[in-house]
């Protein structure tokens, strides 16, 4: 069965779902002197993983034609609001009235927005110019980069590192937009790194991690 056709089920069944599957995978794991079908496990967790999803997209819904808003979604989740948007919400294009596509075609964009990152963070340029557009890449020059990384270092001193939590990923327009966490001497930052159609840095912000 798709994730569409569950998706229009009501939350008791989806939830009486998940519960059999639950049961059946917890069944699965067989006892200590028995060691289970591994494969079969994760065929298993799979199915339920994707069930939960469902239901958890199914409650958010429910929550929001309840009155409740994506800043308490999104506490809850322990995301943003516009990240909670951004996964679970139904955008309407202001221009045709239509809902938009927020499907990311772009393979691999967290990974190379971090490694542009990477490059343009440690000063080596050379490696992140390939990756720009042209609009970028005529803006974008080593005294822009220099006071832009003075200016952040201003308020929140030498940078540290990429924190441990992934890249946030999500279609904006005709773009791909990955959120990168950051960590600085005196507080936590995130890189931006849009992507255009050609799959080339259309722009890259160093931003406080409460911007939208």
């Amino acid at each position: 069965m798709t994730d569409d056709a569950e998706s229009t089920m009501p939350l008791g069944t989806l939830t009486a779902r998940l519960a059999e599957q639950a049961g059946a995978l917890a069944g699965a794991v067989g006892s200590p002197l028995e060691p289970p079908a591994y494969l079969d496990l994760v065929r298993r967790a799979r199915d339920v993983d994707g069930l939960a999803g469902q239901v958890l997209k199914l409650t958010v819904q429910q929550s929001r034609d309840a009155g409740h808003t994506w800043q308490e979604i999104g506490e809850l989740l322990g995301v943003t609001r516009q990240a909670a948007f951004q996964r679970f919400g139904k955008p309407i294009d202001p221009r045709t009235g239509a809902p938009m596509d927020k499907t990311v075609r772009m393979e691999n964009a967290a990974e190379r927005a971090r490694q542009i990152a990477e490059a343009v963070l440690g000063d080596r340029m050379d490696e992140a110019r390939p990756y720009f557009n042209a609009q970028v890449l005529e803006a974008f020059t080593d005294e822009v980069r220099g006071s832009g990384m003075a200016t952040v270092a201003g308020l929140v001193g030498a940078f540290e590192g990429f924190a441990e939590d992934a890249p946030f990923v999500r279609r904006v327009g005709d773009h791909t937009v990955v959120d990168i966490p950051l960590h600085y001497e005196a507080g936590d930052m995130k890189a931006r790194v849009a992507f255009d159609t050609e799959e080339k840095v259309a722009g890259l912000f160093i931003l406080a991690p409460e911007t939208p």
